[in-house]
Protein backbone atom coordinates (compact mmCIF):
# COMPACT_ATOMS: atom_id res chain seq x y z
CA UNK A 1 0.00 0.00 0.00
CA UNK A 2 2.80 2.47 0.82
CA UNK A 3 3.87 1.85 -3.01
CA UNK A 4 3.23 5.81 -4.39
CA UNK A 5 0.86 6.28 -1.49
CA UNK A 6 1.65 8.40 1.24
CA UNK A 7 1.38 6.78 5.41
CA UNK A 8 -1.54 9.31 5.80
CA UNK A 9 -3.35 7.92 3.15
CA UNK A 10 -2.77 4.40 4.18
CA UNK A 11 -3.35 4.07 7.24
CA UNK A 12 -7.31 3.43 7.46
CA UNK A 13 -6.95 1.86 4.22
CA UNK A 14 -4.49 -0.04 6.04
CA UNK A 15 -6.51 -0.86 9.15
CA UNK A 16 -10.21 -1.95 7.57
CA UNK A 17 -7.78 -4.36 4.96
CA UNK A 18 -5.87 -6.07 7.74
CA UNK A 19 -9.20 -6.52 9.55
CA UNK A 20 -10.89 -8.39 6.72
CA UNK A 21 -7.90 -10.33 5.95
CA UNK A 22 -6.11 -10.74 9.17
CA UNK A 23 -3.53 -13.56 7.64
CA UNK A 24 -1.93 -14.92 4.29
CA UNK A 25 -4.83 -17.58 4.35
CA UNK A 26 -7.62 -15.53 4.77
CA UNK A 27 -6.61 -13.40 2.05
CA UNK A 28 -5.58 -16.14 -0.44
CA UNK A 29 -8.81 -17.51 0.21
CA UNK A 30 -10.84 -14.12 -0.41
CA UNK A 31 -12.38 -13.22 -3.73
CA UNK A 32 -10.85 -10.58 -5.87
CA UNK A 33 -14.01 -8.71 -5.65
CA UNK A 34 -13.71 -8.26 -2.35
CA UNK A 35 -9.92 -7.50 -2.28
CA UNK A 36 -10.64 -4.38 -4.68
CA UNK A 37 -13.12 -3.64 -2.63
CA UNK A 38 -11.36 -3.15 0.39
CA UNK A 39 -8.84 -1.19 -2.22
CA UNK A 40 -11.51 1.11 -3.73
CA UNK A 41 -10.16 4.69 -3.58
CA UNK A 42 -6.23 4.01 -2.86
CA UNK A 43 -5.25 3.29 -6.76
CA UNK A 44 -2.74 1.53 -8.27
CA UNK A 45 -5.37 -1.70 -8.02
CA UNK A 46 -2.34 -3.77 -9.62
CA UNK A 47 -0.88 -3.95 -5.84
CA UNK A 48 -3.99 -5.17 -5.07
CA UNK A 49 -4.01 -7.94 -7.65
CA UNK A 50 -0.39 -8.73 -7.07
CA UNK A 51 -1.26 -9.17 -3.36
CA UNK A 52 -3.79 -11.23 -3.52
CA UNK A 53 -2.06 -13.76 -6.60
CA UNK A 54 0.97 -13.74 -4.28
CA UNK A 55 -0.94 -14.83 -1.37
CA UNK A 56 -2.58 -17.86 -3.11
CA UNK A 57 0.87 -18.76 -4.38
CA UNK A 58 2.52 -18.57 -1.01
CA UNK A 59 -0.45 -20.79 0.32
CA UNK A 60 -1.22 -23.26 -2.19
CA UNK A 61 2.58 -23.68 -4.04
CA UNK A 62 4.83 -22.57 -1.11
CA UNK A 63 2.86 -24.42 1.46
CA UNK A 64 2.22 -21.10 3.48
CA UNK A 65 6.02 -20.65 4.22
CA UNK A 66 7.47 -17.35 3.07
CA UNK A 67 10.09 -16.95 0.78
CA UNK A 68 13.22 -16.13 2.43
CA UNK A 69 15.84 -15.07 -0.09
CA UNK A 70 15.60 -11.85 -2.36
CA UNK A 71 15.24 -14.08 -5.66
CA UNK A 72 12.51 -16.09 -4.12
CA UNK A 73 10.66 -13.34 -2.79
CA UNK A 74 11.19 -10.93 -6.27
CA UNK A 75 9.46 -13.65 -8.09
CA UNK A 76 6.01 -13.16 -5.96
CA UNK A 77 3.92 -10.64 -8.08
CA UNK A 78 4.62 -6.93 -7.66
CA UNK A 79 7.62 -7.85 -5.11
CA UNK A 80 10.64 -5.79 -6.47
CA UNK A 81 14.00 -5.56 -5.14
CA UNK A 82 13.30 -2.99 -2.89
CA UNK A 83 9.99 -4.23 -1.51
CA UNK A 84 12.24 -7.68 -1.06
CA UNK A 85 15.00 -5.83 0.52
CA UNK A 86 12.67 -3.94 3.33
CA UNK A 87 10.84 -7.96 3.77
CA UNK A 88 14.29 -9.55 4.51
CA UNK A 89 15.80 -6.55 6.53
CA UNK A 90 13.06 -5.87 8.53
CA UNK A 91 10.96 -9.40 8.79
CA UNK A 92 13.59 -11.56 8.30
CA UNK A 93 17.15 -10.84 10.26
CA UNK A 94 18.79 -10.83 6.77
CA UNK A 95 20.92 -7.44 5.60
CA UNK A 96 19.77 -6.25 2.10
CA UNK A 97 19.63 -2.77 1.22
CA UNK A 98 16.52 -1.00 0.09
CA UNK A 99 15.60 1.85 -2.40
CA UNK A 100 12.21 3.33 -1.73
CA UNK A 101 11.50 6.77 -2.70
CA UNK A 102 11.85 8.14 0.95
CA UNK A 103 15.49 6.12 0.55
CA UNK A 104 16.27 7.52 -2.56
CA UNK A 105 15.65 11.19 -1.64
CA UNK A 106 17.98 11.17 1.15
CA UNK A 107 20.96 9.46 -0.99
CA UNK A 108 20.33 12.05 -3.66
CA UNK A 109 20.91 15.32 -1.24
CA UNK A 110 23.07 13.39 1.17
CA UNK A 111 25.68 12.72 -2.16
CA UNK A 112 24.03 15.07 -4.02
CA UNK A 113 23.71 12.86 -6.68
CA UNK A 114 23.03 14.46 -10.31
CA UNK A 115 20.73 12.84 -12.65
CA UNK A 116 16.93 11.29 -12.77
CA UNK A 117 16.91 9.00 -10.12
CA UNK A 118 14.94 6.53 -12.52
CA UNK A 119 17.20 7.10 -15.38
CA UNK A 120 19.17 3.27 -15.60
CA UNK A 121 22.31 4.66 -15.02
CA UNK A 122 21.73 6.85 -11.86
CA UNK A 123 19.44 4.17 -10.24
CA UNK A 124 22.13 1.63 -10.52
CA UNK A 125 24.49 4.32 -8.74
CA UNK A 126 21.92 4.21 -5.89
CA UNK A 127 21.31 1.00 -5.85
CA UNK A 128 25.72 0.62 -5.09
CA UNK A 129 25.16 3.35 -2.69
CA UNK A 130 22.52 1.74 -1.05
CA UNK A 131 24.14 -1.25 -0.53
CA UNK A 132 27.38 0.78 0.71
CA UNK A 133 25.19 2.41 3.38
CA UNK A 134 23.67 -0.64 4.59
CA UNK A 135 25.25 -2.08 7.69
CA UNK A 136 26.02 -5.93 8.53
CA UNK A 137 24.76 -5.22 11.75
CA UNK A 138 21.95 -3.20 13.17
CA UNK A 139 20.28 -3.48 9.82
CA UNK A 140 16.64 -3.79 10.93
CA UNK A 141 16.88 -0.30 12.89
CA UNK A 142 19.07 1.06 10.07
CA UNK A 143 16.79 -0.17 7.36
CA UNK A 144 13.58 1.36 9.57
CA UNK A 145 15.46 4.69 10.27
CA UNK A 146 16.40 5.77 6.40
CA UNK A 147 13.11 4.89 5.66
CA UNK A 148 11.68 6.94 7.87
CA UNK A 149 14.43 9.72 7.98
CA UNK A 150 13.12 10.33 4.62
CA UNK A 151 9.06 9.98 5.88
CA UNK A 152 9.81 12.86 8.31
CA UNK A 153 12.52 14.59 8.26
CA UNK A 154 14.05 14.55 4.61
CA UNK A 155 10.50 15.32 2.98
CA UNK A 156 9.98 16.61 -0.15
CA UNK A 157 9.04 20.09 0.44
CA UNK A 158 9.87 21.61 3.45
CA UNK A 159 12.05 19.31 4.57
CA UNK A 160 13.43 19.58 8.45
CA UNK A 161 16.97 20.21 7.65
CA UNK A 162 17.99 21.46 10.76
CA UNK A 163 16.58 18.49 13.14
CA UNK A 164 18.34 15.97 10.73
CA UNK A 165 20.94 14.16 12.31
CA UNK A 166 23.38 13.87 9.46
CA UNK A 167 22.91 17.14 8.06
CA UNK A 168 26.62 17.93 9.06
CA UNK A 169 27.91 15.23 6.60
CA UNK A 170 24.66 16.07 3.79
CA UNK A 171 26.67 17.75 0.88
CA UNK A 172 23.60 19.72 -0.03
CA UNK A 173 22.86 20.51 2.95
CA UNK A 174 26.24 22.82 3.32
CA UNK A 175 26.08 23.60 0.11
CA UNK A 176 22.32 25.01 0.95
CA UNK A 177 20.98 23.32 -2.52
CA UNK A 178 18.53 20.49 -0.71
CA UNK A 179 15.59 21.76 -2.71
CA UNK A 180 17.50 20.94 -6.25
CA UNK A 181 17.50 16.63 -5.09
CA UNK A 182 16.54 14.28 -6.08
CA UNK A 183 16.59 15.79 -9.79
CA UNK A 184 12.73 16.24 -11.22
CA UNK A 185 12.42 14.14 -13.94
CA UNK A 186 12.04 16.01 -17.36
CA UNK A 187 9.01 17.18 -17.74
CA UNK A 188 7.05 15.18 -21.26
CA UNK A 189 3.91 15.87 -22.20
CA UNK A 190 1.29 13.42 -21.10
CA UNK A 191 -0.85 11.98 -23.83
CA UNK A 192 -4.94 12.31 -23.82
CA UNK A 193 -7.10 9.87 -24.42
CA UNK A 194 -10.90 9.97 -24.25
CA UNK A 195 -13.94 8.08 -23.46
CA UNK A 196 -17.61 7.77 -22.73
CA UNK A 197 -18.89 6.45 -19.66
CA UNK A 198 -22.74 5.11 -20.55
CA UNK A 199 -24.79 5.24 -16.66
CA UNK A 200 -27.80 3.34 -17.32
CA UNK A 201 -30.51 3.23 -15.02
CA UNK A 202 -33.89 1.59 -14.76
CA UNK A 203 -37.63 1.82 -13.18
CA UNK A 204 -36.08 0.27 -9.76
CA UNK A 205 -33.41 3.10 -9.25
CA UNK A 206 -30.99 0.52 -10.12
CA UNK A 207 -27.27 1.11 -12.75
CA UNK A 208 -26.09 -1.03 -14.96
CA UNK A 209 -22.01 -1.76 -14.43
CA UNK A 210 -19.74 -3.80 -16.10
CA UNK A 211 -16.50 -5.57 -14.70
CA UNK A 212 -13.22 -4.27 -16.65
CA UNK A 213 -11.73 -7.31 -17.52
CA UNK A 214 -9.55 -6.23 -20.55
CA UNK A 215 -5.72 -5.41 -19.27
CA UNK A 216 -5.27 -1.64 -17.54
CA UNK A 217 -4.87 0.08 -14.41
CA UNK A 218 -8.82 -0.57 -13.85
CA UNK A 219 -8.70 -4.18 -14.66
CA UNK A 220 -10.97 -6.46 -12.08
CA UNK A 221 -12.73 -3.36 -11.18
CA UNK A 222 -16.57 -2.42 -12.00
CA UNK A 223 -17.95 0.79 -13.14
CA UNK A 224 -20.34 2.35 -15.62
CA UNK A 225 -20.04 0.82 -18.95
CA UNK A 226 -17.01 2.10 -20.74
CA UNK A 227 -16.63 2.43 -24.38
CA UNK A 228 -14.93 4.69 -27.36
CA UNK A 229 -15.73 7.84 -27.78
CA UNK A 230 -17.33 7.63 -30.78
CA UNK A 231 -19.98 5.18 -29.27
CA UNK A 232 -23.54 6.27 -29.66
CA UNK A 233 -26.25 5.34 -26.96
CA UNK A 234 -28.65 4.03 -29.09
CA UNK A 235 -26.01 1.83 -30.33
CA UNK A 236 -24.88 0.58 -27.25
CA UNK A 237 -29.09 -0.03 -25.54
CA UNK A 238 -29.16 -2.11 -29.07
CA UNK A 239 -25.97 -4.12 -28.32
CA UNK A 240 -27.52 -4.55 -25.05
CA UNK A 241 -31.01 -5.08 -25.82
CA UNK A 242 -32.53 -2.05 -24.01
CA UNK A 243 -35.15 0.00 -25.07
CA UNK A 244 -34.20 4.06 -24.43
CA UNK A 245 -36.28 5.96 -22.61
CA UNK A 246 -34.31 9.15 -22.07
CA UNK A 247 -30.20 9.76 -23.14
CA UNK A 248 -29.13 12.96 -21.35
CA UNK A 249 -25.38 14.35 -21.28
CA UNK A 250 -24.13 17.01 -18.49
CA UNK A 251 -24.86 20.46 -19.49
CA UNK A 252 -23.26 21.84 -21.56
CA UNK A 253 -21.55 18.40 -22.83
CA UNK A 254 -19.38 18.78 -19.57
CA UNK A 255 -16.76 16.16 -18.97
CA UNK A 256 -14.50 15.13 -16.63
CA UNK A 257 -10.65 14.70 -16.60
CA UNK A 258 -9.12 11.45 -14.68
CA UNK A 259 -5.21 11.72 -14.42
CA UNK A 260 -2.96 8.26 -14.62
CA UNK A 261 0.45 8.25 -13.62
CA UNK A 262 0.79 7.85 -17.53
CA UNK A 263 -1.59 9.67 -19.51
CA UNK A 264 -4.98 12.03 -19.24
CA UNK A 265 -8.59 9.78 -19.41
CA UNK A 266 -11.16 12.62 -20.50
CA UNK A 267 -14.52 11.07 -19.67
CA UNK A 268 -17.80 12.24 -21.12
CA UNK A 269 -20.33 10.79 -19.19
CA UNK A 270 -23.96 9.93 -20.72
CA UNK A 271 -27.03 9.30 -18.72
CA UNK A 272 -29.72 6.33 -19.91
CA UNK A 273 -32.70 6.22 -18.48
CA UNK A 274 -34.99 2.56 -19.64
CA UNK A 275 -38.31 1.64 -18.85
CA UNK A 276 -36.59 -2.00 -17.91
CA UNK A 277 -38.82 -3.45 -14.49
CA UNK A 278 -36.97 -5.90 -13.48
CA UNK A 279 -33.46 -7.75 -13.53
CA UNK A 280 -34.07 -9.24 -16.94
CA UNK A 281 -33.85 -7.27 -20.42
CA UNK A 282 -30.30 -7.38 -20.81
CA UNK A 283 -28.48 -9.84 -22.99
CA UNK A 284 -26.93 -12.69 -20.84
CA UNK A 285 -22.76 -11.59 -19.70
CA UNK A 286 -21.78 -12.29 -16.70
CA UNK A 287 -19.43 -9.47 -16.23
CA UNK A 288 -22.67 -6.91 -16.27
CA UNK A 289 -25.34 -6.64 -13.21
CA UNK A 290 -27.76 -4.33 -12.28
CA UNK A 291 -26.97 -2.48 -8.39
CA UNK A 292 -28.38 0.34 -6.13
CA UNK A 293 -26.01 3.43 -6.75
CA UNK A 294 -25.82 3.81 -2.81
CA UNK A 295 -24.52 0.54 -2.50
CA UNK A 296 -22.18 0.93 -5.06
CA UNK A 297 -20.99 3.97 -3.63
CA UNK A 298 -20.68 2.46 -0.04
CA UNK A 299 -20.31 -1.36 -0.36
CA UNK A 300 -16.82 -2.77 -0.03
CA UNK A 301 -17.72 -6.40 -1.37
CA UNK A 302 -16.73 -5.25 -5.31
CA UNK A 303 -14.05 -2.47 -6.39
CA UNK A 304 -15.20 0.55 -8.30
CA UNK A 305 -12.73 3.51 -9.32
CA UNK A 306 -12.51 6.99 -8.18
CA UNK A 307 -13.75 8.29 -12.30
CA UNK A 308 -17.01 5.75 -11.85
CA UNK A 309 -17.65 7.12 -8.60
CA UNK A 310 -17.74 10.77 -9.51
CA UNK A 311 -19.91 10.16 -12.42
CA UNK A 312 -22.36 8.08 -10.08
CA UNK A 313 -22.54 10.93 -8.15
CA UNK A 314 -23.91 13.14 -10.65
CA UNK A 315 -26.54 10.74 -11.01
CA UNK A 316 -29.39 13.16 -9.30
CA UNK A 317 -28.22 15.97 -11.69
CA UNK A 318 -27.30 15.08 -15.02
Amino acid sequence: MLQQTQVSTVIPYFEKFIKRFPDITSLSKANLDDVLGHWSGLGYYARARNLHKAAQIIVSELKSEFPSTIESLEELPGVGRSTAGAILSIAKQTPAPILDGNVKRVLARFHMVTGYPENSQIKKYFWDLAEQHTPKTQFQTYTQAIMDLGAMLCTRSKPKCEDCPINQRCKAFKEDSVAEFPNKKPKKEKPKRSARFFIIRNNRGEVLIEQRNRKGVWQGLWGAIERPVETEASDLCHELGLKPSSIKRLESGATFRHTFSHYHLQIEPIYISTSLTGRTGVKSNSSTMWVLPTNLLKDQAIGISKADKLVFDCLDNP
